[in-house]
């Protein structure tokens, strides 16, 4: 359960939280198991944050899958991982369904293989009305290509309706050509695994984030590291470049 407090710095429970999903491979190693058994407890976990999410209340859930540098991988590895989605996919679509969680999948698709871009559709039109919890995975996703497709979407823009590009109505209107379009930007963003660093994920987007990060490896995260990363964010004093505490 999330306490408040009398700090007065607290606020709000947050609306969006992402996640950088760090440390199967060294959980595996501490027990001396293959990579891929560690890639597996962290789908599990992954379930497990899905469900402590909506129990929180956390009205969209962002979490980084696999990141355009992840190609650089062993093959094995990488057979694993996406043999592991395919599994997520057809295993979990009816289940987010049936407790009203909206999925989707941002990132390039286009080397992905047409059947797991089969399932992910499939899981998005199913899923699209649903309003508990949005919940998107970032596949194939690096931040700096969101920033640089949103920058030429932007320009065709301006180029088709013969507009002047301004700045100020770029910075305003440039979260729409993004890949996390009509969401708000993320609160708070957890990493696991002890590692601070946020490696190319939501670089636009997690500008004014709260960073929490968690010595935890990702196949142990439990819904009692989600609460605390939450408890966490509450006593920050978001301020968002102002002198003022921002409530809300």
């Amino acid at each position: 359960m999330i306490k408040q407090t009398n700090n007065e710095a607290v606020q709000q429970p947050p609306r969006h939280v992402a996640i950088i999903m760090d440390g199967n491979g060294r959980w595996a190693k501490a027990r001396k198991l293959p990579r891929s058994l560690g890639h597996k407890q962290g789908v599990e976990a992954t379930k497990k944050a899905v469900r402590a999410a909506a129990e929180l209340g956390v009205k969209y859930l962002t979490l980084f899958g696999f990141s355009s540098e992840n190609w650089n991988r062993p093959a094995e590895e990488i057979s694993d991982l996406m043999r592991l989605l395919r599994m997520y996919l057809r295993a979990e679509t009816a289940e987010l369904h049936r407790n009203n969680i909206k999925l989707q999948v941002i990132g390039n698709r286009q080397q992905l293989e047409l059947d797991i871009v089969e399932l992910i559709e499939n899981a998005e039109s199913l899923t699209a009305e649903n309003d508990k919890i949005t919940v998107t995975i970032a596949l194939n996703y690096g931040g700096r290509n969101d920033i640089l497709q949103a920058a030429s979407q932007w320009a065709q823009m301006c180029q088709a309706h013969d507009i002047t590009p301004d700045f100020t109505a770029a910075e305003e209107h440039f979260s729409g050509f993004l890949s996390t379009h009509g969401m708000p930007d993320p609160d708070i963003l957890i990493r696991t695994s002890g590692e601070q660093r946020i490696s190319n994920f939501l670089l636009w987007q997690c500008a004014y984030a709260e960073l929490v990060f968690l010595p935890v490896l990702w196949p142990d995260f439990s819904k009692a590291d989600m609460e605390f990363s939450i408890q966490e964010y509450m006593t920050r004093d978001r301020r968002f470049g102002s002198l003022e505490t921002a409530r809300g």
